[in-house]
């Protein structure tokens, strides 16, 4: 019993420790939004701020990120729609930040031509390598924004773990998504996770 509250009480340290850095997309994230709600519930976990959310520009985006990520470093990075492809713009043109993981939602398909991509021409091409983090993938059936084919070849292509979570619209307000306890489960596995490679690791240098 003592053992099993222990590992409890460091699981919940870590996840209490750990940076989390939300990266919202095209919009931004409005305050009944799951990475808002995750923001509040997470006390190291800060959003990134865009100057104008309706007119995303590649070069200016980044910036901001690489900005948070490296006075945040080994943080996790939550990511939804056209924030995920910045994620994968981030980990190739910044390779020597130090990042955990990625939780990768609904990742626009810039690439596609369709539904106002217009406004993201500056992020294409989608960045197509393997990040050199931890990441899941999260889809659903129904994005407008992305077929769910599409959705598991970005992870394939990434090296992610890919969840199908079903007909769930673009994950977001309009799709019912504020508080959203199975998008938190994700985080502190990814947290977790890292926390065993980081472990092993000192274990082999020991």
């Amino acid at each position: 019993m003592i053992v099993r509250d222990a590992g409890a009480l460091l699981t919940r340290v870590s996840t209490i420790m750990t940076p989390i850095i939300i990266v919202p997309g095209l919009g931004g994230s409005g305050d009944t939004h799951w990475q808002t709600y995750l923001q509040r519930s997470l006390p190291n976990a800060t959003l990134v701020q865009q100057d104008d959310w309706e007119r995303p520009e590649l070069t200016r985006w980044l910036v901001r990120l690489a900005t948070e990520a490296e006075i945040r470093p080994h943080a996790i990075l939550v990511a939804h729609s056209l924030g995920c492809p910045l994620v994968a713009h981030l980990a190739l043109r910044c390779p020597d930040l130090s990042i955990k993981g990625a939780l990768l939602v609904a990742p626009a398909d810039i690439d596609s031509g369709n539904n106002g991509s217009e406004k993201m021409r500056s992020f294409v091409p989608m960045p197509a390598r393997h990040l050199p983090f931890r990441s899941i993938v999260v889809a659903s059936t129904n994005d407008p924004y992305i077929k769910i084919e599409r959705a598991s070849d970005l992870a394939g292509i990434w090296g992610a773990e890919f969840v199908n979570i079903g007909p769930a619209g673009h994950i977001n307000i309009e799709a019912g998504f504020g508080p959203w306890a199975a998008g938190r489960e994700l985080v502190k596995s990814l947290i977790a996770s890292s926390d065993i490679r980081r472990q092993n690791r000192k274990m082999r240098k020991s």
